[in-house]
């Protein structure tokens, strides 16, 4: 890496803060929004009856997260899906404080780039309440996971939380400075 890299956390105070006030008015530093915390999750859907696949697949996403994934449970049961109430059904994991902003380093500069057909994000993912959602089809473009180990593939989704946001149009405005790669 070059010596001029700058890691998110300080692009945001450096950066990221100053251009924010200046456009959208705010008056304090706090007032500003910024990101609450990311929530990884993946379905384990048909690899449900496969142990050991579900336990590869733990392993796998806590390796990209660098925490343990805790387990989701079916609300309700679905008889079409083969689901009963309170039956496994995936996996999340709750990034908070460092371990966030070193996961949104490494997903925006190494994995997104090194997916296939990757063209950038879509404005569409940003919801009214400023949350970018994610979705991410192959787990193996995060740099954790060897790509000849990984015998199945499985996709995930990546949620960024925002706090303060007042209109969808600053929460693009935000993550554009950033750094996420959108499409033009």
């Amino acid at each position: 890496m070059s010596n001029d890299y700058i890691n998110l956390k300080d692009k945001y105070f450096k950066e990221v803060i100053p251009v924010m006030k200046e456009r959208f008015g705010y008056k304090s530093d706090l007032a500003v929004p910024r990101i609450i915390k990311v929530v990884i999750n993946t379905g384990i859907g048909r690899f449900r009856e496969n142990k050991e696949l579900v336990e590869k697949l733990e392993k796998d996403l806590a390796a990209i997260a660098g925490q343990k994934p805790a387990i989701t449970q079916a609300k309700k049961s679905v008889a079409a899906f083969k689901i009963r109430k309170g039956l496994k059904v995936g996996y999340k994991i709750t990034l908070r404080g460092q371990r966030m902003y070193d996961f949104l380093d490494k997903l925006i500069n190494i994995a997104l780039p090194r997916s296939r057909d990757f063209r950038g994000l879509s404005e569409k993912s940003i919801d009214k309440n400023g949350n970018l959602t994610i979705g991410i089809k192959e787990h193996i473009i995060f740099p954790e996971i060897s790509a000849e180990e990984a015998k199945h593939i499985f996709g995930l989704e990546v949620c960024i939380v925002l706090s303060n946001v007042k209109e969808r149009k600053e929460a693009i405005e935000f993550f554009k400075l950033l750094g996420f790669p959108f499409r033009k």
